[in-house]
């Protein structure tokens, strides 16, 4: 199934905007991409459309179902965007403390049996035996960094666990990277890149900040 057709009949759009096209043909030509773009830019779309193309193709390793994984700072922001791709018919999931031991098993079964297209987890997250055996099942086709400021000790919202991405990169195989954040200075993208090892491999797409559906006025 292509991009455009994913785009047309799961997220309602008729085309892509600004780099979402150019950023998709380059994940799915298995190339790294850091992508800088405005809140409500549309950057979801640069992932979460390649990893449904990629569901839909044959796995190389025989039993291993294609899986792309999100990792993404904040619980509530990984319920809404999984409870947004559930209401479109998409099969997906978030696995964080929010959920019960029952639930957690339930969604690792979900996973090893091949059952999810997209799954939302925190960097912690890695450090849990059981979820690194139980996604070895899979054959991780993308790795999208949501938030990806949270890598740089630069960055506003800096997380420890996000300097080990290196690490999990290597421990999933390598699989085609992408990453996302709003704002970034130069130095915070310089220090993204060289956190996740891509120093030579990265293509950088920056949309600039602008958001023209907001105004600021400032009355004296």
């Amino acid at each position: 199934m292509s991009a455009l057709k994913i785009l047309r009949d799961v997220f309602g759009f008729e085309s892509f905007r600004g780099d979402q096209g150019a950023i998709i043909d380059r994940t799915l030509a298995g190339k790294h991409s850091l992508v800088i773009m405005p809140t409500g830019g549309g950057k979801s779309l640069c992932y979460q459309v390649p990893a449904l193309v990629l569901a839909c193709k044959t796995s190389v390793e025989a039993g291993k179902k294609p899986l792309s994984l999100i990792l993404s700072p904040l619980i509530a922001l990984m319920k809404d965007q999984v409870d947004a791709l559930l209401s479109k018919g998409v099969d997906a999931a978030y696995i964080n403390s929010s959920l019960s031991g029952q639930e957690r098993r339930q969604r690792y079964e979900g996973i090893a049996s091949g059952k999810y297209a997209l799954v939302y987890v925190t960097p912690e997250r890695f450090r849990k035996t059981d979820f690194c055996q139980v996604l070895s099942k899979r054959e991780i086709t993308l790795l999208a960094v949501d938030e990806a400021h949270c890598i740089s000790q630069w960055g506003h919202d800096f997380r420890p666990d996000y300097t080990r991405v290196r690490e999990i990169r290597a421990q999933l195989g390598d699989p085609t990277t992408i990453a996302l954040t709003a704002t970034a200075t130069r130095d915070v993208q310089a220090d993204i890149v060289g956190q996740l090892g891509l120093t030579e491999e990265v293509h950088i797409f920056h949309a600039g900040i602008e958001r023209p559906n907001l105004k600021i006025d400032v009355t004296e």
